[in-house]
């Protein structure tokens, strides 16, 4: 009776036995930190480094405009930003890409004694699940079938990262809209002229409540200042003005920025609604 020829195995065949046979000798011998780890450390560690060279030749070159015009915006964006303008109105202040989902998280926790939990509270607990999680799940199973709750925790992770990295890339910020609305506000306690109006919404929007508080609006930053009633010091229209131009010519070391590029009409207007600003009537 002849002999039944075996069957040639498949490739995937191959692959499985010779896997199991090296998953044998590495039980069996171990596998040596040098060469094995090592060399994918370095190889890994060389990835890196090159996708990060090739980015910034990118952005370097692609920036590098018609005149080599630094601000020239390229693929990656320009080489510099213009100069910060202190006297801007309609600047909205927005992070890198990469802190969006942080961003978001404050319009959530919004309310001032809630603000700890969304720029502490979440991401440190976050933080210190994800560094716990090697010491509180020890098994050896590596199956993702056989981990339901880590692939839902990590699905979860992702999927609220990436919706509040989203939320926070197309959020349509109003302009001062939480300072303005106190305008009518200081209008009735500080009882504020008509002709002191366009100077208060100027406040508001110039973002002087990011370093004074007004009427109980804004935070002291660097020792700025409560503007509340700062008119009941009778400083003047010319000593106001002279002082928003440049602070540190009318105050040395004054680390107040300087205001000119507000232009006259707007310091007048800033300098009236100071010095209407004698206090809560």
């Amino acid at each position: 009776m002849a002999a039944i020829p075996k069957e040639k195995p498949s490739r995937i065949d191959e692959a499985r036995a010779q896997f199991a046979r090296y998953k044998a000798d590495v039980k069996a011998r171990g596998k040596p930190f040098y060469p094995y780890a090592m060399f994918h450390d370095t190889i890994m560690s060389l990835v890196v480094v090159c996708v990060i060279i090739g980015l910034a030749a990118m952005w370097k070159w692609s920036a590098w405009g018609p005149g080599h015009d630094p601000t020239h915006k390229g693929l990656l964006g320009p080489e510099v930003d213009p100069p910060a303008d202190p006297g801007t109105t309609s600047f909205v202040p927005r992070p890198d890409w990469y802190f969006y989902f942080l961003f978001y998280l404050l319009r959530i926790f919004k309310w001032p004694e809630s603000v700890f939990l969304g720029t502490i509270g979440v991401p440190t607990i976050a933080l210190i699940l994800l560094i716990g999680l090697p010491f509180l799940d020890r098994r050896r199973e590596r199956r993702l079938s056989a981990r339901p709750v880590a692939m839902v925790a990590a699905v979860l992770t992702v999927l609220s990262m990436a919706v509040l990295t989203w939320k926070g890339a197309t959020a349509n910020e109003a302009l001062a809209s939480e300072v303005i609305a106190d305008v009518p506000h200081w209008v009735q306690v500080e009882n504020l002229p008509s002709n002191a109006l366009p100077g208060a919404k100027l406040f508001a929007t110039a973002g002087c409540t990011a370093c004074h508080t007004y009427a109980g609006a804004g935070g002291s930053n660097l020792g700025a200042p409560d503007l509340t009633d700062i008119g009941t010091r009778n400083l003047g229209i010319d000593f106001q003005i002279r002082h928003l131009q440049c602070p540190s010519c009318v105050n040395p070391g004054s680390p107040m920025p300087h205001f000119a590029s507000l232009g006259n009409e707007r310091l007048h207007q800033l300098a009236v609604f100071l010095e209407a600003s004698k206090g809560a009537h």
